[in-house]
């Protein structure tokens, strides 16, 4: 029998750096003359890697740069994220156990839109590297969510095919990407209301919540 599969997203889902990544984006901007705002970058961009995000930003802004420019913008962004998370924990509290629990029935892995250092630094400091082999960042696939590249490397990393794979998601684009890469799909209100994740399989509002059993009755193992 095909062992089953839970994917994690990673910010929103296991750690808790959506803030961080929006205090970072929002200070690079500031030194450019730039505002982000709360409120937008919850609504308009969270769901697109650093890249992605700039790129985005620029354009709805007005505002031209050339390829080295939005590198500069990228790797200053880069600094100040890893600045903020040298300086305390970032993990949600559910996390650990979650992987503990979930890890002891059900092979693990990580598709996110964050660079694939980023995730393994927070995952070595809370000693979860091991508890999850397999990680597949932004600069492990050409597109990002919501493209399904990142979840299709997942499970293919994992060696199970995408019907016994449950992904662990906090945003509509994130559940676009798992569901276009054939997985079940479970949403956490850690980042917008149940309202906004109604594309999920099911929903619920910690990692609490979810145990084997519930993975269990939403994949399909052949």
């Amino acid at each position: 029998m095909t062992r089953a599969a839970v994917v994690f997203d990673f910010d929103g889902v296991l750690a808790d750096t959506e803030g961080l990544h929006l205090a970072a984006f929002q200070d690079t901007f500031a030194t450019r003359g730039w505002r982000l705002d709360r409120d937008a970058y919850f609504s308009r961009y969270l769901g697109f890697d650093d890249r992605d995000l700039v790129a985005e930003f620029l354009a709805d802004e007005g505002v031209r740069a050339s390829a080295a420019e939005q590198e500069a913008i990228i790797i200053d962004k880069g600094r100040r994220y890893d600045e903020r998370v040298a300086s305390g924990r970032v993990l949600f509290p559910a996390a650990p156990s979650a992987v503990a629990r979930l890890g002891a029935e059900f092979s693990l892995a990580i598709a996110s839109g964050s660079l694939r250092g980023e995730i393994l630094s927070i995952l070595r400091a809370n000693q979860l590297d091991r508890a999850i082999p397999i990680v597949v960042g932004a600069d492990d696939v050409q597109a990002s969510k919501p493209a399904p590249d990142s979840y299709a490397l997942a499970v293919e990393k994992l060696g199970v095919p995408p019907a016994a794979a449950v992904a662990i998601e906090d945003s509509h684009w994130g559940l676009v990407a798992a569901r276009a890469a054939g997985l079940r799909t479970i949403g956490v209100t850690t980042s917008y209301q149940a309202s906004a994740l109604g594309m999920a399989h099911t929903i619920v509002s910690s990692l609490d919540e979810v145990t084997p059993d519930l993975v269990r009755s939403l994949i399909s193992v052949r």
